[in-house]
C-alpha cells in the first residue's frame, strides 16, 4: 500500500504543512495526494464531514512518549474505521533561514515533545533558549516568515524543503530508535471499491484495533482476554482510558494480530460475549519493517 499513487485523494492532518503527520501520509499514499492541513486534532477529525478531505491520517503512538490519547478519545466518540497503518522514523533537524549558522542562533523554537526529545542538543548548546511552539512546522515557517537569523526550529526535513530553510544541524533528536505509529481513518460507509478506503482483505496478517469496556465484577478482565490467548491470536498492546462522565471506570483500547481469520472471528465473537461494551475500530495489514527504513 505504502507509496501507491492516488491523485486527488484529499489527506486530513494535524499540523502544518511540512508537518510529521504530512510525511507520514505521503509515505503510505505517495506524492500524488492532495493533503488538507488542520490546526487542531478536533478539526481534522471532522474534516470528512465538512467534506473537505477524503480520509485522515492521525499519529496514535510514539515509541519514546507513548500514545497520543486525545487521538483515542477522539476516534471513540467519531463513526470512523482504521483500514491501513504506517511508521515514520522521526528525525528531528534543526532549521533556520538561509544564511544563519549554528553559532549565530541565541533561540530555537518547535513543539514541546519535540523540544524534550533534544535534550543532548541542548545540553552541548546551553546558551540557546527553546522557544516551546504549537508544531514543529509551524515553528519553521514561523523562522522563516521573520527572517530572524538568531532563531531556528526544529522539524522534519521536509518542512526546510516546503518553507526553503537550511538545516543548521541533522538529526539532533536523543533517541534513534524513534518511530511514530499513524493511522489511516475513514468513513464507516466509505465505498469499497477504493482499496485505500477498504481492509487490505488480501493481506496474510490481519491487525485488529477493538475498544470494550468490562462488567464491575471479579475476572472480567481475564474473561476478557482469554479468548485471544485460546484461539491463539497475538496481543499487541493493551491500554485503559478513563470513561468521560464516570469517574474511575476505564475503557481498554487493544490491538490483536493473527494469520488465520477465522480464529479471530471466533475470538472476537467470545470477547464481545465478555464484555459490556465492544467497539471495532478497524482491520488492516500492519505496517511492513519497510516502513522503519
Amino acid at each position: 500500500m505504502a507509496g501507491t499513487p492516488q491523485a486527488n485523494l484529499r489527506i486530513a492532518f494535524q499540523g502544518e504543512p511540512g508537518a510529521f503527520s504530512e510525511a507520514a501520509a505521503i509515505q503510505l499514499l505517495g506524492e500524488n495526494i492532495l493533503t488538507v492541513p488542520r490546526p487542531t486534532f478536533d478539526s481534522a477529525f471532522h474534516a470528512m464531514e465538512e467534506g473537505v478531505a477524503d480520509a485522515l491520517l492521525a499519529p496514535v503512538e510514539n515509541s519514546l512518549a507513548g500514545s497520543v490519547v486525545r487521538v483515542y478519545d477522539l476516534l471513540l466518540d467519531s463513526k470512523l474505521t482504521i483500514v491501513a497503518e504506517t511508521i515514520l522514523p522521526i528525525e528531528m533537524q534543526l532549521i533556520g533561514c538561509p544564511g544563519a549558522a549554528l553559532d549565530g542562533l541565541r533561540s530555537v523554537a518547535s513543539h514541546p515533545m519535540a523540544l524534550a526529545q533534544c535534550e543532548k542538543f541542548f545540553l552541548a548548546h546551553p546558551a540557546l533558549q527553546r522557544v516551546p511552539a504549537e508544531d514543529t512546522a509551524g515553528s519553521v515557517r514561523d523562522v522563516l516568515a521573520r527572517g530572524d537569523k538568531a532563531a531556528a526550529g526544529i522539524a522534519g526535513r521536509r518542512a526546510a524543503v516546503h518553507y526553503g530553510g537550511v538545516i543548521l544541524a541533522e538529526s539532533i533528536q536523543d533517541n534513534s530508535e524513534n518511530f511514530t505509529r499513524f493511522v489511516l481513518l475513514v468513513p464507516q460507509d466509505s465505498p469499497s471499491q477504493d482499496p485505500l478506503l477498504s481492509p487490505r482483505l488480501e493481506a496474510k496478517v490481519h491487525k485488529v484495533s477493538l475498544a470494550l469496556r468490562l462488567a464491575h465484577q471479579p475476572g472480567a478482565l481475564l474473561a476478557a482476554l482469554r479468548p485471544f490467548a485460546d484461539h491463539g491470536i497475538n496481543l499487541l498492546k493493551i491500554e485503559s482510558r478513563p470513561i468521560h462522565g464516570r469517574p474511575w471506570e476505564y475503557q481498554f483500547f487493544l490491538d490483536v494480530q493473527t494469520s488465520e481469520p477465522g480464529k479471530l472471528h471466533e475470538a472476537l465473537h467470545e470477547v464481545r460475549g465478555a464484555t459490556s461494551f465492544f467497539r471495532f475500530l478497524g482491520s488492516y495489514a500492519p505496517a511492513s519493517a519497510e516502513s522503519l527504513a
